[in-house]
């Protein structure tokens, strides 16, 4: 176990780089399953859960070779079924919740496989429905031994069809997706996630041979092949660590350029920022967060408090709102945050309270916070991290803060941001890791 020791209360300037996206990688990695034949995947993020899913890879008998910084090579010449009947592979699957995606890949390819029930993040239920639902009406059959707590999966003959999917989610798409590239016939998604990172998949699994229609919609046409071959990929910047960045800069009352942002693909990020009444420049894929002593949040038009919700791409992500959260409790105004899609994630609050933050949590859903507009700077303290996002909203509550805050189990932030504590000190953050 690790925590950071933080003084805040300094200003930041610099340029930083976003990593290569999270919630991408952890589709992209899987597809290399998919084919023989080696896979090149470039800006692949130094990070916990994509670090825990190459090892789970290799151990499952992909060839892995780093041969660049941000760069491995992965081919899946010699996958060994066998490994899914072990303990070891129940400890790591289950410790990772990405891993329910190589479902997908494994049952196209050799028409079965085996998974734990998978980790990840303590922010309310995340049930695998559509995922499984989407693999049974591509004419899988599933069964879940409660006694080893596996799904066992057996699709020995996958065919196409259409589905209307009960729910966009992003993974279940995804995982669907992998599964239909190689059934017979054409497969249909209706509904379908249409986030970047799903497009970004559908691109990949073209050039390696996949016959994908209707990529950037919610109606997805896939007409099976044979057999993929390898292809080269570049995974996008990370749009929550270029939202969190523009959060960090508004906190802090930092300059700050954010490089290479790919802002053509961050939909509506930059706007909800600006509701919120951070300045922000966009230099041809650089987005620069100038200083500002104060910001005020937008009302409605018709003068009522604003409302920020998260909802399926196009619509904000999620995985912002607890940036957003943090950094209205330094605003000028009110906002009501309203986080639709777990029902534990706006939990942290209690500790930003703590530090002074003025927030009502109304439900599970609903967080009303009244900014204070600088005029009572926030306080250091002690806590710890709950989930990845909201152990970087905190991180950069303490960045703000007066005096010295320490924030424990930060193994929570490295699953999510690569070394997020010396990328920050480069920028002027005192941020000091101790190791418990």
């Amino acid at each position: 176990m690790a925590s950071f020791k933080i003084n805040g209360g300094f200003k930041l300037s610099g340029e930083i780089v976003p990593q290569g996206a999270k919630n991408e990688a952890l589709q992209i990695l899987c597809a290399v399953l998919l084919t023989e034949e080696p896979i090149t995947i470039h800006k692949v993020p130094d990070i916990r859960d994509v670090n825990k899913l190459i090892e789970l890879l290799a151990s499952i008998g992909v060839n892995v070779q780093k041969v660049g910084a941000e760069s491995y090579r992965f081919e899946a010449s010699q996958v060994d079924l066998s490994y899914l009947e072990t303990e070891e592979f129940k400890k790591k699957a289950s410790s990772l919740r990405g891993s329910v995606m190589i479902l997908g890949p494994l049952l196209a390819r050799f028409g079965s496989a085996k998974m734990p029930k998978p980790g990840g993040d303590k922010i309310g239920r995340r049930r695998l429905d559509t995922h499984f639902i989407g693999f049974q009406k591509l004419g899988a059959k599933f069964n879940f031994d409660n006694e080893s707590h596996f799904y066992e999966v057996d699709a020995t003959d996958l065919k196409g069809t259409y589905m209307l999917l009960d729910e966009a989610s992003v993974t279940g798409t995804a995982n669907i997706i992998l599964a239909a590239v190689l059934a017979k016939g054409i497969t249909t998604i209706y509904n379908a996630a249409c986030e970047p990172y799903i497009q970004q998949l559908c691109k990949m699994l073209n050039r390696m041979g996949a016959n994908i229609s209707g990529i950037g919609s919610n109606l997805l046409t896939i007409e099976g092949v044979e057999s993929l071959g390898g292809t080269t990929h570049t995974l996008l910047p990370d749009m929550i660590e270029v939202g969190s960045f523009i959060g960090l800069a508004a906190m802090t009352k930092s300059n700050l350029r954010i490089k290479d942002a790919r802002v053509d693909q961050l939909g509506i990020i930059p706007d909800t920022f600006r509701r919120l009444g951070i300045q922000l420049e966009i230099e041809g894929d650089d987005i620069v967060v100038p200083e500002q002593e104060s910001y005020r949040i937008e009302k409605f038009f018709d003068g009522s408090i604003l409302t920020i919700a998260d909802a399926i791409w196009p619509g904000f992500t999620p995985d912002l709102l607890s940036i957003v959260l943090v950094t209205a409790t330094q605003a000028k105004g009110t906002v009501l945050i309203h986080q639709k899609m777990f029902e534990s994630r706006l939990f942290f609050v209690d500790k930003l309270i703590d530090m002074g933050a003025q927030i009502i949590l109304c439900d599970p859903h609903r967080a009303t916070v009244i900014g204070l507009d600088r005029q009572t700077p926030l306080r250091g303290i002690k806590m710890s991290s709950p989930d990845i996002r909201a152990g970087v909203a905190l991180l950069i509550a303490a960045l703000s803060a007066e005096g010295t805050s320490v924030i424990s189990n930060v193994e929570q932030i490295d699953r999510g941001y690569q070394y997020i504590d010396k990328r920050l000190n480069a920028l002027g953050a005192q941020i000091e890791r101790i190791e418990d």
